[in-house]
């Protein structure tokens, strides 16, 4: 059959109605951090206590991001992503309809069930309609998307409540959403994978509690006054997480199958990939405040100065095929790893008197070798996983992927809280946010332990790359008397 008489659609259609849902939700995840003052205001109350409700959508994908293959394979694919996307709709209309505080924060809630299932669902509609040769031009097609839209929350977020209300936040979700819908129910097939007969509610109820507390017990660290209760709340998670492990260990079908890190790809993808993902996680969080705190930029000038890495993401598109193609997967994740770390790192040298151009550019280049990283990460950690199993490893990884983002704010938070310590600071001064940065460079350059562990031959199905074999070393040996 020829690629005209192919009745399914092409894969950037598909990657595009997948990136569209990825846009959505991680538009919504940002968006209210420059907002929350002026909804403080509103709503009568003080814009830290309003930090909830950023807490009650991170705590929704916690809990829901684990059963959400689980779901797709008993409902089919189609089904549940677009019944996601309604769900995220509604709760975006909600959001923007609410009163008070509380009806905020049970909105995002629900909200938030919606975003679980778009993200891992997605990407598993991507694997199952995808063929390998193929994969890598999708996840960079998707990944645009994916990485624009946190950085665009905060900007956007000043946008809109400067020069429109802040309800319009929610309200962007609704033409986005309708046609996400549309676009679902024409082009996307209800694919169906294998269901346990027995489903693992003791396991849903150990990761879902754990993960719930892990993340509630991060956000809380950086509260003043709340240390105490955020380290009760990651003890409490960090023993429930325990109990998770022990329990999959014995269990057939686990909600969240831990033994798919055996498999090489998965494994290695999944730990190099969460290294990363906290320099990933920390710089949205540190260089809008440095620009504002230290350079006496607005939240506006600051948001729209962090873009800059949307740019290099979108510049990424077209080269992360090629280069993979070339120099496959562990050689590109090696170099590129480390050009990713001196990227970040570099922006801790930015300082008032540098012309904005130069660290525009800077921030090009970083967001650049970031989206190549990553659109790698992506693609390899599914080389060896069978179809059987692709909803399973979709929700897992994508569970530690929500996790170690988070994990990156509070570690650059803690970063940050570290060096003012060490210097005696009560505000965080330039060099603090200098030592911030490139402290968590140095957790993604980490990374390149495991980047080393790839085969060279990791992924040739997917990338087209032919791994360089060196001749056999002959030996030649010289006829007798010929010799001194």
């Amino acid at each position: 059959m020829s690629e005209l008489d192919d009745p399914r659609p092409h894969f950037r259609t598909i990657a595009l109605i997948v990136g569209a849902a990825m846009f959505m939700e991680g538009l919504d995840s940002t968006v209210l951090a420059t907002a929350l003052p002026t909804m403080a205001r509103e709503l009568g109350v003080s814009a830290p206590s309003l930090s909830i409700a950023l807490t009650s959508y991170l705590i929704s994908l916690a809990i829901f991001i684990p059963v959400s293959g689980r779901i797709a394979d008993r409902f089919g694919a189609r089904t549940v992503f677009r019944s996601a996307i309604i769900v995220f709709l509604l709760g975006s209309i909600a959001c923007a309809l609410a009163p008070n505080v509380g009806f905020l924060v049970a909105a995002r809630f629900f909200q938030g069930i919606g975003g679980a299932l778009m993200i891992p669902v997605g990407r598993l509609v991507l694997m199952r309609s995808v063929e390998k040769r193929d994969l890598i031009q999708a996840t960079s097609w998707v990944l645009i998307p994916a990485i624009v839209g946190p950085i665009l929350g905060p900007a956007l977020g000043g946008l809109i409540v400067t020069y429109l209300h802040w309800r319009w936040i929610f309200y962007i979700n609704v033409p986005i959403g309708i046609v996400g819908i549309t676009l679902v129910s024409l082009y996307i097939a209800d694919t169906r994978g294998n269901v346990p007969e027995k489903t693992d509610f003791r396991g849903i109820i150990l990761s879902s509690l754990s993960l719930g507390l892990l993340l509630f017990g991060l956000e809380l660290i950086s509260h003043r006054g709340k240390l105490l209760l955020a380290l009760a709340l990651l003890a409490v998670g960090a023993i429930l997480g325990a109990l998770y492990i022990l329990h999959a260990r014995r269990t057939a079908d686990p909600i969240l199958d831990i033994s798919l890190m055996r498999l090489p790809t998965f494994g290695t993808s999944v730990i190099a990939g969460a290294i990363t993902r906290i320099t990933q996680g920390a710089h949205p969080f540190l260089l809008p405040l440095m620009m504002q705190l230290g350079f006496g930029m607005t939240a506006m000038q600051s948001g729209l100065m962090t873009l800059a890495t949307a740019f290099g993401a979108i510049v990424a598109k077209p080269v992360a095929p090629f280069l993979l193609r070339r120099y496959g997967f562990r050689d590109t994740l090696l170099i590129n790893g480390l050009f990713c770390s001196a990227g970040y790192a570099v922006c801790g040298l930015f300082r008032p008197g540098w012309p904005l151009p130069v660290m525009f550019g800077i921030m090009v280049i970083a967001g650049f070798f970031m989206s190549v990283q990553f659109t790698g990460y992506n693609t390899i950690a599914y080389d060896e996983i069978p179809p059987e199993r692709m909803g399973n490893a979709t929700s897992f990884y994508t569970t530690f992927q929500q996790l170690m983002l988070s994990i990156g704010i509070c570690a650059g938070a803690a970063a940050l809280q570290g060096a003012m310590a060490v210097r005696g600071h009560g505000t965080p001064q330039l060099l603090d946010f200098s030592v911030a940065l490139w402290a968590v460079a140095i957790v993604s350059l980490s990374a390149t332990i495991w980047n080393r562990r790839f085969s060279h031959e990791a992924g040739t199905e997917i990338s087209g790359h032919t791994p360089r074999t060196w001749p056999a070393r002959q030996v030649i040996k010289e006829p007798r008397g010929l010799g001194s």
